[in-house]
């Protein structure tokens, strides 16, 4: 005799890129024991695709976890975890005022959300004929990036997020551009037409969230920026 099949509750969600709502259901011991394991491994890749299994699987197929903007993937993992695990997460913040002294505190996942500074924009200005337009990094893109480390990353990751590049009336797109003549246009930009570039992944969407600490040492109240999806589950 077969055994029961249980019914999963199912919830919505708005997707921070677009505003679309779709459906969403917490994951399951299988997807957490996918992700357990793949966390164990300490394998970049292995985490790639449990990240990337559990989205798809949750989410009803309707995200395709490759080509959506990493910062939709952040804010529906995010809400996977607090309909799977609970809204409740304890985090150990470091006080910058003394830059010492931790503090526990306890928030709320349903507070945190997508942030984006208002001045952002995806176009790009280099000159009066040339402008880039680019695209935003991938749950691919971000696999074993370090913006901390090496500067070849940092080339390459701003290399394969220029979508477009215009010239006056001429549209170069990047799927008809190979590697080397991408990097070749990158590396011959001024160091003010550079830090344009670095200004697009600056201000785009992050899940971010801003708290307000008093460290009991010094007494002082520190405001502290949480960003990124493994700071809140540290």
């Amino acid at each position: 005799m077969a055994l029961p099949k249980l019914n999963n509750t199912q919830y919505e969600l708005q997707l921070p890129s677009t505003g679309e709502s779709i459906k969403f259901r917490p994951w399951l011991i299988k997807e957490q024991k996918l992700l357990m394991m793949a966390q164990e491994s300490d394998d970049a890749q292995e985490i790639e695709r449990a990240f990337a299994n559990i989205v798809t699987e949750c989410t009803f197929g309707a995200i395709e976890p490759y080509s959506a903007p990493m910062f939709d993937i952040e804010y529906i993992f995010l809400k996977l975890r607090g309909k799977s695990v609970g809204d409740s997460v304890k985090l150990n913040v470091l006080c910058p005022d003394d830059e010492k002294t931790r503090v526990e505190i306890e928030l709320n996942l349903e507070d945190v959300g997508i942030q984006m500074k208002e001045e952002h924009t995806n176009v790009i200005d280099i000159n009066d004929s040339v402008k880039i337009v680019m695209r935003y990094p991938t749950l691919k893109d971000m696999t074993g990036f370090d913006a901390d480390g090496k500067v070849k990353q940092i080339f390459s990751m701003i290399a394969s997020c220029i979508s477009e590049i215009h010239d006056g009336k001429t549209v170069y797109n990047k799927v008809d551009t190979t590697e080397k003549e991408m990097n070749d246009f990158v590396e011959s930009f001024s160091q003010e037409d550079f830090e344009k570039l670095t200004n697009f992944f600056d201000t785009m969407p992050k899940l971010l969230h801003e708290v307000e600490v008093k460290n009991p040492k010094t007494k002082k109240k520190n405001n502290i920026v949480i960003e990124g999806l493994e700071s809140f589950f540290v």
